[in-house]
């Protein structure tokens, strides 16, 4: 059996050897830290008015039989669907049902003494006068609560507006911390856009059942819609460069 003698690595192991930490180096050069870089954010605001009326009908039975109750509850609920439904425009006029619930009422003992129920018409759209109408017309029912908001149409359109302002406005922040800080250009590296509302004033009062009826016929209630501010934010950061 022939001794185990050492030979020496050849020069294509050498040269394997000497090139397996370039890799990482080569890495660290293609991934440099970031430098130069500036993180910033600019906002515009667009008032707008609400042009979408919310307007809920309710109306509350209470009795000792619940099946009862809620057989009353049904009967006028259905009523005012039926009323409601011959008015119904899409966009201007929508109609959908609300609460509908039944709960117990209890004696200092714990017992069930009765049962009181509550159920909900929803009438909402952009015609504000022929909404307020409607509920005139809708029998055994009173207004619990007026509410507004904006329609996808007009937030669409104030939004696209609203962006295009903010994005001016980043753009030109851009430009000046670019030139402050000694730089000839500038390049994004991140962007996100976000939007929202501010309500300008404070929400609609809401109407309790027993406080306050619709009128008869066709008169309309007063309703007023407030104003709202759609905001959007754009922030990012961009790359500063000579040019």
């Amino acid at each position: 059996m022939k001794p185990f003698v050492a030979r020496p690595l050849s020069a294509c192991c050498l040269a394997l050897a000497a090139l397996a930490p370039l890799p990482a180096r080569a890495q660290a050069v293609v991934n440099p830290p970031p430098q130069n870089v500036l993180t910033l954010s600019a906002q515009a605001t667009v008032e707008v008015a609400q042009d979408l009326l919310i307007l809920t009908l309710g109306i509350t039975r209470d009795g000792s039989d619940a099946s009862a109750v809620q057989t009353q509850l049904r009967q006028v609920l259905d009523a005012g669907l039926a009323e409601a439904r011959k008015a119904v425009r899409p966009g201007q006029i929508e109609v959908r049902t609300g609460q509908f619930s039944l709960s117990p009422r209890y004696t200092s003992k714990g017992g069930i003494s009765g049962w009181m129920g509550v159920a909900e018409l929803v009438i909402e759209g952009r015609d504000m006068t022929a909404i307020s109408q409607l509920a005139g017309r809708v029998q055994g029912m009173t207004v619990s609560r007026v509410s507004f908001a904006l329609s996808r149409e007009a937030r669409d359109r104030v939004e696209g507006d609203a962006a295009s302002q903010a994005i001016t406005r980043f753009r030109a922040r851009a430009d000046a911390y670019a030139k402050q800080f000694g730089f000839g250009g500038w390049g994004i590296r991140e962007i996100s856009v976000n939007h929202g509302d501010a309500p300008m004033h404070a929400p609609a009062p809401v109407y309790r059942a027993r406080a306050m009826s619709v009128a008869s016929g066709d008169e309309a209630q007063p309703i007023e819609p407030g104003k709202t501010q759609v905001v959007v934010t754009v922030n990012g950061s961009i790359q500063m460069s000579a040019r």
